[in-house]
Order: structure tokens, then C-alpha cells, then sequence
């Protein structure tokens, strides 16, 4: 494995911190866990920087840092959930097209990357979830805001990266 892809896969010790602060009761583990999921969240563009710049794209890194962002996203958004933040309905759209995609891409001979809606997609999300996370009443409202924005791009850009395959068919 080379570094970029490395640095993907520690983005997953992100993920079991990031849970365990979320169930904190005190305000500054809580504010620890936004920390903690932004800098993993950082690696992210880390990783997929490096690996144009040492030109180290590999099928392996094209198949891994989709799905660690996966659960990067999708971990702290089913705390959420049982925290009661958030609607069940509005994850459920998240992970349906992040499976939807994630099936269709398991029967293409090359492996993608991500265009600039599944970009979009990824930054909406971690500043809805980033928003979500953060111990601060005054922001409940815009979050959910930023929150169904992210639905939306999720699946505005899971249409997008379908319909072009549906055409083609």
C-alpha cells in the first residue's frame, strides 16, 4: 500500500472516537468529537491529493476511500439518529443512494472517481454533520438547514452518476 492509501485507511481510527465522544455528556469531549471528525474529514482531500501529486492513484485507493468516507459519514449521522437530532427517513435517502452507487459500481470494469457532485456531496455532508455535532442550541436550526441540503446533493448527485450508465445502456 502506498501512502495516500495509508492515510485512507487512517481515517477509519477517526470513526470509534469520534462515536465514543458523541455520547459524552460533557460540552468540551463533545466539541473534542467536531475536532476529531473534521481533521479525519481532512484526510480525505489529503489523501487524494497525494495521490495525484506522487502519482499513486491505484483501483485499491479508488475502492477504499469511498467506502471509509462512507463511514466516516454515516457512523456519527446513526448516533444522530439515537440522540434524537435527526429524522431516521433523511439517513435512510443517505445510505440508499451511497448502496445504489456502491452496486452499480461492482459491476463496472474501471473503477471512477468522484465527480464534482460527489464532492459536493462529501462537503455537504461533513459540514451538516460538523454543525450537527457541535454543542451549540443557537446552530440547531441552520443544521438541519445544511442537513437536508446534503440529502439533496446526495441525491442529485447519485441520479447524475446513474443517468449517464442508463443512457449508455
Amino acid at each position: 500500500m502506498n501512502l495516500p492509501t495509508w492515510i485512507t485507511v487512517s481515517r477509519l481510527l477517526g470513526v470509534p472516537i469520534v462515536l465514543v465522544l458523541l455520547y459524552q455528556p460533557a460540552i468540551s469531549l463533545q466539541w473534542a468529537a467536531v475536532a476529531v471528525f473534521l481533521v479525519a474529514a481532512g484526510t480525505d482531500w489529503l489523501d487524494g491529493y497525494l495521490a495525484r501529486k506522487l502519482n499513486q492513484i491505484t483501483d485499491l485507493g479508488k475502492f477504499l476511500d469511498p467506502l471509509v468516507d462512507k463511514l466516516l459519514v454515516l457512523a456519527p449521522l446513526l448516533v444522530l439518529i439515537e440522540l434524537g437530532q435527526i429524522p431516521a427517513w433523511g439517513v435512510f435517502l443517505i445510505l440508499a443512494r451511497e448502496l445504489a452507487i456502491a452496486g452499480w459500481r461492482v459491476n463496472q470494469p474501471k473503477i471512477s472517481g468522484a465527480n464534482l457532485w460527489g464532492k459536493l456531496k462529501t462537503v455537504s455532508q461533513i459540514t451538516a454533520i460538523a454543525l450537527l455535532m457541535a454543542p451549540l442550541a443557537e446552530l440547531q436550526g441552520i443544521s438541519m438547514i445544511v442537513f437536508w441540503i446534503s440529502v439533496a446533493l446526495t441525491l442529485i448527485s447519485g441520479a447524475i452518476y446513474l443517468l449517464p450508465a442508463s443512457e449508455s445502456t
